[in-house]
């Protein structure tokens, strides 16, 4: 294939195409995506934070993911991080929960959060917030029962562990969790969120994923990881053991990694089997000029690199504005 190299502005508007239903007349009701942290993996960056993204439909705000710097991220976006009462994990790794005590204690004490907080995950989820409201429960004490007698129903802590399917569904809002291939980290899991018949599909962290394609059918935006190297890259034909260029990791930790993840190549395909109306890169590492030249082997549509605070509202056009 031809490539076609089109780079998106960071103030993009996306038009529907032919195959696309007839424009709507009611635009007010828009999807709208906040691209809170893109950095993948646990990497501290000064430029970045880690991966997390807020989706707003109608009163409905919902979270997926909250690594590092999200729920200052949140503030900056404009958004009371205490009208975040809804997290949707994709997989337990330490760099898409790290900042989950943050969120949960902080809005509760410094914005009086009287709503309880609810975390929806895989397996293993509800141990884990149990153990950091155990972690806490001496300053949740505190402040609930003997200082400043905040709420104790915005302390309230409320649990789901999710299977593929529809796992929340309120206010015109539906998300519905599938299941990705992140192995060994099972199980790992994607959502689709639907509103006011308008999509957006979250891919979590996986390899290519069959059923990732079949769940984002009809997708108006795509938001997908992606690796910094192809899986062909000769760098990986070296001893395994050996360290690799201006980095700690070796190649055989390098390939480990990458071989859980989906490459630039493997992306553009999953972008051309999928269609949608606007795909876009987050969890991902620097060197985005080496990736597009990669995705262009395979894909020729409209791609976006995320960028933290960047917004993506989703209506008859698909306007993606730079964070402020």
């Amino acid at each position: 294939m031809k490539a076609t190299l089109v780079a998106l502005s960071l103030l993009a508007v996306i038009a529907p195409g032919a195959a696309q239903e007839a424009p709507r007349t009611n635009d007010e009701q828009k999807l709208t995506v906040i691209l809170l942290g893109t950095r993948s993996g646990p990497a501290i960056d000064p430029q970045r934070n880690g991966i997390g993204t807020l989706i707003v439909a109608g009163t409905e705000r919902l979270l997926f993911d909250c690594g590092r710097g999200v729920p200052t991220a949140i503030s900056r976006a404009g958004i009371l991080p205490a009208d975040v009462t809804k997290v949707f994990l994709t997989h337990l790794h330490s760099d898409h929960v790290i900042a989950l005590p943050e969120l949960y204690l902080y809005p509760w004490s410094s914005q009086f959060r009287t709503a309880p907080f609810e975390v929806w995950g895989p397996r293993g989820t509800e141990a884990m917030m149990r153990n950091i409201q155990e972690a806490f429960s001496y300053d949740i004490h505190v402040r609930r029962d003997v200082d400043e007698k905040f709420p104790a129903s915005g302390i309230e802590l409320r649990t789901t562990e999710i299977r593929e399917g529809t796992v929340y569904e309120a206010n015109g809002v539906k998300v519905i969790a599938f299941l990705v291939d992140h192995r060994p980290i099972e199980p790992a899991f994607g959502y689709r969120v639907e509103y006011a018949q308008r999509t957006v599909v979250l891919s979590g962290d996986t390899r290519p994923s069959e059923n990732l394609v079949k769940f984002a059918q009809g997708a108006d935006v795509l938001i997908h990881e992606v690796g910094a190297r192809s899986k062909q890259d000769p760098i990986f034909s070296g001893p395994l053991d050996e360290l690799l260029p201006d980095s700690n990791a070796t190649r055989g930790q390098a390939k480990t990694i990458l071989d859980h993840h989906t490459d630039p190549v493997e992306a553009g395909t999953v972008f051309e089997r999928v269609k949608p109306r606007l795909a876009v890169f987050s969890h991902y590492p620097g060197r985005r000029a080496s990736i597009l030249p990669l995705v262009r082997q395979t894909y020729e549509g409209a791609v976006e690199f995320g960028e933290d605070g960047m917004a993506i509202e989703i209506g008859d056009e698909i306007n993606v504005r730079p964070s402020p």
